[in-house]
C-alpha cells in the first residue's frame, strides 16, 4: 500500500487555525475521517494531493512532498469532491469520463474500453450521451467517482461521497469501495459506510482526538454526538 506521513503538519488561513500540529502516517488499505462540520477533516485530505499547502510542518505522499511536487503526487491521488460539480467539466458523461484517460495518453480503444467498463460498474451506461449537468445530484456524483476510478490512481480519495445519494446508491457505493485494490481514504458523515474500514480518524477542535479500528473510534464518536446534542 502507499504511504502518506504528516509531520508536525499545522495549518492556518488568515488568523483561523484549521488542523493544529497532526503527526500520523497512513499505510492501511481502507481508511476513514469522521468528525463534527468544521472540525478540519477536508482540509486535511485536501493537503494530500497539494489543493491546500500546510502552513507548518511537512506532508508526504510516497516520499513526495505535494506541495513542491504536486504534478507527481495527483498521478497518484484520485480526489473526489463532495461538489460533484466542481470536476464535472464535458459535454456528455461518456465524454468526462474519458476526459481523464486523454490525459494519461492512452490509445482511443483502450480508452473505449476503461470508459465502457466503469460505466457499467456505476450504472451509468444508459445516461452515457447526455449532459452532465442535466443529471440528478445523485448522478453527477456517481459520474465524479467514475471520473476518478477509470484513470486507476494509487490512492483514491472521497470527500463525502455518499451525502447526495439514495439508499441504493449508497449501498453500490459501499460495494465499490469494498472491492476497490487501491488505497481508499474517505471523509464521512455516514458512519455506515466505514464500518468494515482498516482504520478511523476522528478530527475535533483541529486535532485528531480518536485513532484506531472502527470497533474503537466509530462507539466513541457517537458517545461524544449524542453528548453535545444533549
Amino acid at each position: 500500500m502507499p504511504e502518506v506521513s504528516f509531520h508536525s503538519v499545522s495549518l492556518q488561513f488568515d488568523d483561523q487555525l484549521i488542523l493544529d500540529n497532526l503527526s500520523f502516517r497512513l499505510s492501511e488499505h481502507r481508511i476513514g475521517i469522521i468528525g463534527e462540520n468544521g472540525s478540519g477533516k477536508s482540509s486535511l485530505v485536501r493537503l494530500i494531493n497539494g489543493l491546500s499547502v500546510a502552513t507548518s510542518g511537512e506532508v508526504k505522499v510516497n516520499g513526495l512532498n505535494p506541495a513542491r511536487q504536486a504534478k507527481e503526487v495527483r498521478r497518484l491521488v484520485g480526489f473526489i469532491f463532495s461538489d460533484a460539480d466542481n470536476q464535472i467539466i464535458m459535454p456528455r458523461v461518456r465524454d468526462d469520463v474519458d476526459f481523464s484517460l486523454r490525459r494519461r495518453g492512452l490509445s482511443r480503444d483502450e480508452r473505449q474500453n476503461r470508459v465502457d467498463a466503469v460505466l457499467e460498474q456505476f450504472g451509468l451506461t444508459e445516461i452515457a450521451e447526455q449532459t452532465p449537468h442535466s443529471l440528478s445530484s445523485g448522478q453527477k456524483q456517481l459520474l465524479a467517482l467514475a471520473s476518478v476510478i477509470v484513470i486507476n490512481p494509487d490512492i483514491i480519495i472521497a470527500d463525502e461521497p455518499t451525502t447526495l445519494l439514495d439508499l441504493r446508491n449508497r449501498i453500490k457505493i459501499s460495494r465499490i469501495f469494498s472491492q476497490l485494490q487501491q488505497q481508499l481514504i474517505v471523509v464521512s458523515h455516514d458512519l455506515d459506510i466505514l464500518e468494515n474500514f482498516d482504520r478511523i480518524l476522528c478530527v475535533d477542535h483541529h486535532r485528531i482526538i480518536a485513532d484506531g479500528s472502527p470497533h474503537e473510534v466509530l462507539p466513541f464518536y457517537r458517545t461524544l454526538m449524542t453528548e453535545r446534542a444533549s
